[in-house]
This record gives C-alpha cells, sequence and structure tokens, in this order.
C-alpha cells in the first residue's frame, strides 16, 4: 500500500460503483501528507464520480481526518452545531435511527456558499443497517426533459434553517438540531438559491434542491411542494443513485455541489457513528450570472 506522498498517481485504481455516480478509490493511504499530484488526482476522480470510497483507513483519527481533509481548501465550522471531540471542525454524526439524516439533502445549502466537499469516516457501526445514500444532482439536471429545463433554470427556492419542507424528520432530530444553538427557531438562517447552479469547477449545470428548501421565490407553499416534488424526484431516482454498505476504516468524500446525500435508517439503536468534516465552498452561481444571497432574518 503506498505511503503518504509516496502514493503517485499511477498507484490510484478507480472502480465505479454504480453506472451514474460513486467509485470506490484504492492505492491511497489517506493522511495530510499526501502530495500534491496525488490531491490533484483524488480531485480530479470526486468532480467526476461526484462521491469516492476508501476502504481500511483505519489510521485515521480526528486530527488526520482534518489535515486531510485541509488539502482540498479551507475547512468550514458547521454554524449549527459544535465540533466533536477536540477538533476544530469535525460534526459528529451518531446514535440511533432517531437522529438520522433520513432525507435527501444537500450539506448548508441555507448558507450562500455551501460546503464544497465533505469527508465523512466510520467510527462505530451497527452489525446491520445503516447505510448512506448519495444521488448525483448533475446528472438529475441532464436528466430534466427538455420542457422542464426552462422552468427549472427559471426558479429561485429559499433555503432554511427553519425546516423542513415535507415534514418527515422526526420531532426527536428537530429537537436536536434546536440543541445545536444556533438552528433553533429564535436564529433562523435563510439563503436564496438557484435552482440550477453551474459548477465552479467542472462548469456542469446541477439542482439545487433537497430538505433545506421551504418555497420557491414568487411560489406559495402548495404551489412549491407540488413543482419540488417533480423536480426532486429527477434527482433521487434509483438509477440517478448509490448506496453504500458502510466497513469499519471507511471513508467516504463527496462533491457537496452536484450531490445530495441521506442515511438509511433501519438499524434500530444500534450505535452508529460517524465524523464529518467539510470544506468550504463559493457562493453558488445561477447560469444567468446571478450569486445567491442571503436573506435577512
Amino acid at each position: 500500500m503506498p505511503q503518504g506522498a509516496q502514493a503517485g498517481e499511477r498507484d490510484i485504481e478507480v472502480l465505479p460503483v454504480t453506472g451514474a455516480i460513486g467509485a470506490e478509490v484504492r492505492g491511497v493511504r489517506l493522511s495530510g501528507d499526501l502530495d500534491a499530484e496525488t490531491v490533484a488526482r483524488i480531485r480530479a476522480i470526486l468532480l467526476e464520480h461526484k462521491v469516492i470510497f476508501f476502504r481500511d483507513q483505519h489510521h485515521l483519527d480526528d486530527a488526520a481526518q482534518e489535515a486531510f481533509s485541509a488539502l482540498f481548501g479551507d475547512l468550514q465550522k458547521h454554524p449549527m452545531a459544535r465540533a466533536a471531540g477536540q477538533s476544530e471542525a469535525l460534526l459528529d454524526l451518531g446514535a440511533s435511527e432517531a437522529f438520522a439524516a433520513s432525507i435527501w439533502h444537500t450539506d448548508m445549502t441555507f448558507l450562500p456558499d455551501p460546503a464544497a466537499f465533505a469527508v465523512l469516516r466510520a467510527m462505530e457501526l451497527p452489525p446491520v443497517g445503516g447505510d448512506t445514500m448519495w444521488a448525483n444532482a448533475a446528472n438529475a439536471y441532464r436528466r430534466l426533459p427538455e420542457p422542464l429545463k426552462p422552468l427549472a433554470e427559471s426558479l429561485w427556492a429559499i433555503h432554511s434553517t427553519d425546516f423542513d419542507f415535507d415534514g418527515t424528520f422526526t420531532a426527536t432530530y428537530k429537537a436536536r438540531m434546536r440543541d445545536y444553538g444556533a438552528g433553533g427557531r429564535q436564529h433562523v438562517v435563510r439563503t436564496e438559491h438557484p435552482v440550477v447552479q453551474v459548477h465552479p469547477e467542472t462548469g456542469e449545470r446541477s439542482l439545487i434542491l433537497g430538505s433545506w428548501v421551504k418555497r420557491f421565490v414568487g411560489l406559495n407553499n402548495s404551489d412549491s411542494a407540488k413543482i419540488f416534488e417533480v423536480l426532486q424526484s429527477y434527482v433521487t431516482e434509483p438509477e440517478n443513485t448509490v448506496r453504500w454498505t458502510w466497513r469499519p476504516g471507511d471513508v467516504a468524500m463527496w462533491d457537496n455541489r452536484a450531490t445530495q446525500h441521506r442515511s438509511v435508517p433501519d438499524h434500530g439503536n444500534a450505535p452508529r457513528q460517524l465524523r464529518r468534516s467539510t470544506v468550504l465552498g463559493t457562493v453558488a452561481t445561477a447560469i444567468d450570472g446571478q450569486k445567491s444571497r442571503r436573506l435577512d432574518t
């Protein structure tokens, strides 16, 4: 197995997991000491496959996860959650299925500049269940019927911490979010995003939707819900998704600007703990060049 900076491009093996999204990457031992060539190669694979998976990264701890993530940009501290352990920017995702983020979402779209990348490390896993799914939001845009594309391109959506769009978050999960402090209704964070974003690195167009959406600008909740259901369905079609069954030592990394994800809450009270780091993104851009904008609350 290549070690740290010795892991060159020629050593990396890429195994697609599905035809639409996801690839397992072999031949890299993750750390903050990877050379520039390897980091560039990982970034290119990630931009192509949207989510990538690394097995057998048992050596990683909180500090090493943060150091690896920082190779891809400035780390983003979660505005609603306390950092885990002694870390500066890790978010602890754990406990039972009642606390699982078991609805499709893109991380932190209530901000004008959501995370660019995210890194998720398995720490404790249930004996069965607890998978995570990702969907390709760029492919979803490409799959829209031509008559729907002008509609999607014209829409702006309000994303808000005063969630949720369809009412499927459990009361327990909402209570946990309120415990974060800034996520409570006393401090609602809202942003207007174009429904179709131009990816700042690839130039691809992607749908920015998910559970942080409250409604579309200029439309009431009822009309928004109907249109949301249609557009969101193209993101989460089975043929546009990948489902990852975790093993100890696994690490997943995804392009937050071109994906949605969700956990699968089928593990009851069996413990499941993962830690996530995120890399700061840029303000989202519509196809006409307009930028996302934070709303006064």
